[in-house]
């Protein structure tokens, strides 16, 4: 993996609007502590999904991952999870 070295990140201001545009009433609020957990927990699923991906791929002998490879490990991933 040529760019292992970089980090994952996602906007903690995206994060919260995906959360609050799943509560049903509005009201309800989402404290920076669960943000911050919420958006760890995402950091730690696209890595291991990237992992795994890769994995796939140098099992099919191929030197780049495609979405084919994603595809292929996603059923297991989202059970470990």
């Amino acid at each position: 993996m040529a760019n292992a070295g970089n980090e994952i990140a996602f906007k903690k201001e995206t994060v919260a609007k995906l959360l609050t545009r799943s509560f049903k009433e509005e009201k309800t609020k989402v404290s920076s502590d669960a943000v911050i957990l919420v958006t760890e927990m995402l950091k730690v699923f696209v890595e291991e999904a990237t992992r795994r991906a890769v994995k796939q791929a140098g099992g099919e002998d191929c030197d780049t991952v495609d979405i084919e490879h994603f595809e292929k490990i996603l059923p297991q991933l989202l059970l470990d999870f």
